[in-house]
C-alpha cells in the first residue's frame, strides 16, 4: 500500500483542524489557480449535543474591524485581522470573488508565492501581498472556524498610474493646409485617466465651430481646415490622481507653398548713400530656399550686396543690404524669391533715385502754399512720368510723404491731407515732387506761392 504523500497528510490536517469548514486542495499553480471551494460545515451537526456547544462568551471574536485599503500597483498590501480569545480555533484568509483559500493559521495554502502570513501579538493575523498586481484587487475574508462560522471582509483597491497606449494614440502627423485632421490619445490606469490636450507653446486650441480654448478634455479632437497657425506640438496629458501624470508629445506639421509679403515696394535712395535695406517676408513649409535677384540674375553676396535671412519656424525675413549706392543700382526691380517642393513665388521692390536737393535762398514770407499750385504740379508729374513721390519738408526734416500713381485722380479738394502739413501764417514748409523715372524735381518754398 502506497504511503501517503505530503500533500495527502497536509490535506487531512487542514480538514481536521477546521472541523470541515473548508475542503482544501493544496495542489495547483500560482496566482489563484489552486481554487478551493468553500462549503458549509460537512460534519453532521446533529452529532453535537447541546452540552458540547461552547457559550458565545467563550467563543473567539474579532477585536477590530477589517479595514479596506488602497495600494498602488507594485507596492505591498497588508490586511490585518485581529481576533481575541481564539483558543483552539483556526484563522483562514480567503479570496472571496474566486472562492480561494489563501492561508490557514501560519500556513500559506495558495501557490502564489507573493502571499505571506504572519501572526503578531498573539491576536493579529497579517496577510501581506507583495508586489501587488491589478489582478489582486477585490474582496478578502478573514474567517474563524466557529459554529456558526464568523467572518469579516475588507476590500483591496489597487490603483494604477496612467499609461498612454502607443495604439491608437496618434503619432507625429504631416497634413496639407486646408485638410481636416483628428488627434487621438488612449490611456489606461485605475481609476480611468482623464485625457487633456494642450499646445506646448500655450497657443489656443481650435475646436469645432470656430471656438478656441487653452485646453480640451477628451480622447480625440478634430481640427477642420487646418492651416499653418495650427502647426506645432500638441500634448496629450493623462492623469487620474495617481502619480506620475504622463504625457505624449504629438507634432502636427502643416505643408503649404511659399507666400511673400512686401511692406514697401518702393524704396528711394540717393547716389552715394551709404546704406539702403530692402525687406521681404516669406512663409513656407517645408522650409523654402530664399534668394534675391537683380536683372534676372541671382545676387551673390559681395562687399556691397549683403543678402540675409532670419528664420522663425515657417517664417523667414529676407533682407538685402546695399552699401555705397551707385547710379547703376537705381531704377531697377529687385526680386525676392522663395521656393519649396510645393511651389514658388516672388515679390519685387523698385529702388528709385532721390536727387540731392538744393534749398533756395529766397527770403521767406508768412504766406502759405496754395493747394491749387500743389495739385497742379503733382498732376503734372503724374501725367508726365506715371509715378510721383510727394515729400513735405519742415525745418529741414520730412514730416509727411505719399506716392501717387497714374491711376490716381487728383483734384484741388483732394489735397487737404497734404496742406495739413504745409503750415500756416506762422510757419514755413517746402514741398518736393519727385518724378521717379527721371531726375526731374520741383522744390516749392512757402515764399513762392
Amino acid at each position: 500500500m502506497k504511503a501517503p504523500g505530503l500533500n495527502d497528510v497536509f490535506f487531512a490536517t487542514i480538514v481536521f483542524g477546521l472541523n470541515g469548514y473548508f475542503i482544501a486542495n493544496v495542489c495547483g499553480n500560482e496566482d489563484y489557480r489552486d481554487v478551493i471551494p468553500i462549503r458549509d460545515n460537512i460534519l453532521n451537526r446533529e452529532e453535537l449535543s447541546a452540552n458540547s456547544l461552547p457559550q458565545d462568551k467563550d467563543l473567539p471574536k474579532f477585536g477590530e474591524r477589517l479595514q479596506n485599503i488602497t495600494v498602488p500597483v507594485g507596492r505591498d498590501a497588508v490586511l490585518i485581522c485581529v481576533v481575541d480569545n481564539l483558543q483552539t480555533y483556526k484563522i483562514a484568509w480567503l479570496r472571496v470573488d474566486t472562492q480561494t483559500i489563501l492561508t490557514i493559521q501560519n500556513h500559506v495554502i495558495t501557490k502564489n508565492h507573493r502571499m505571506v502570513i504572519t501572526h503578531a501579538e498573539k491576536r493579529a493575523w497579517i496577510l501581506r501581498i507583495r508586489d501587488v498586481k491589478e489582478s489582486d484587487m477585490g474582496w478578502y475574508m478573514c474567517q474563524i472556524n466557529t459554529d456558526p462560522m464568523k467572518s469579516q471582509v475588507g476590500y483591496l483597491d489597487v490603483v494604477v498610474p496612467p499609461d498612454i497606449l502607443d495604439y491608437p494614440t496618434s503619432t507625429d502627423m504631416v497634413v496639407k493646409e486646408g485638410s481636416n485632421v483628428t488627434l487621438k490619445c488612449a490611456a489606461t490606469g485605475s481609476p480611468a485617466p482623464i485625457i487633456t490636450w494642450r499646445r506646448e507653446g500655450g497657443e489656443p486650441i481650435s475646436l469645432s465651430g470656430g471656438v478656441e480654448a487653452t485646453s480640451y478634455n477628451g480622447s480625440t479632437f478634430t481640427i477642420s481646415r487646418v492651416d499653418r497657425l495650427h502647426m506645432g506640438a500638441y500634448l496629450c496629458i493623462a492623469s487620474n490622481g495617481i502619480p506620475p501624470t504622463i504625457s505624449k508629445r504629438i507634432m502636427l506639421i502643416v505643408h503649404f507653398p511659399p507666400m511673400i509679403w512686401i511692406q514697401n515696394q518702393l524704396v528711394g535712395a540717393a547716389i552715394g548713400q551709404s546704406i539702403v535695406t530692402l525687406d521681404c517676408q516669406s512663409e513656407a513649409f517645408p522650409k523654402s530656399i530664399n534668394y534675391w535677384m537683380k536683372n534676372d540674375s541671382i545676387i551673390i553676396p559681395s562687399d556691397r550686396f549683403i543678402p540675409e535671412t532670419f528664420e522663425n519656424a515657417y517664417k523667414v525675413l529676407m533682407k538685402l543690404t546695399i552699401l555705397s549706392v551707385d547710379i547703376a543700382d537705381l531704377g531697377l526691380l529687385y526680386k525676392c524669391v522663395a521656393k519649396n517642393s510645393l511651389g514658388d513665388t516672388d515679390g519685387t521692390i523698385k529702388l528709385y533715385h532721390i536727387p540731392h536737393s538744393t534749398v533756395m535762398t529766397t527770403p521767406t514770407t508768412t504766406s502759405a502754399i496754395s493747394t491749387a499750385t500743389v495739385s497742379q504740379k503733382l498732376n503734372y508729374a503724374v501725367r508726365e512720368q506715371g509715378l510721383a513721390h510727394l515729400e513735405i519738408h519742415k525745418n529741414d526734416g520730412i514730416i509727411g510723404s505719399e506716392t501717387h500713381r497714374d491711376t490716381d485722380v487728383l483734384k484741388e479738394n483732394d489735397m487737404s491731407k497734404e496742406t495739413n502739413y504745409l503750415g500756416s501764417s506762422s510757419s514755413c514748409a517746402s514741398l518736393v515732387i519727385v518724378a521717379i523715372s527721371q531726375l526731374a524735381s520741383r522744390i516749392f518754398l512757402c515764399s513762392l506761392v
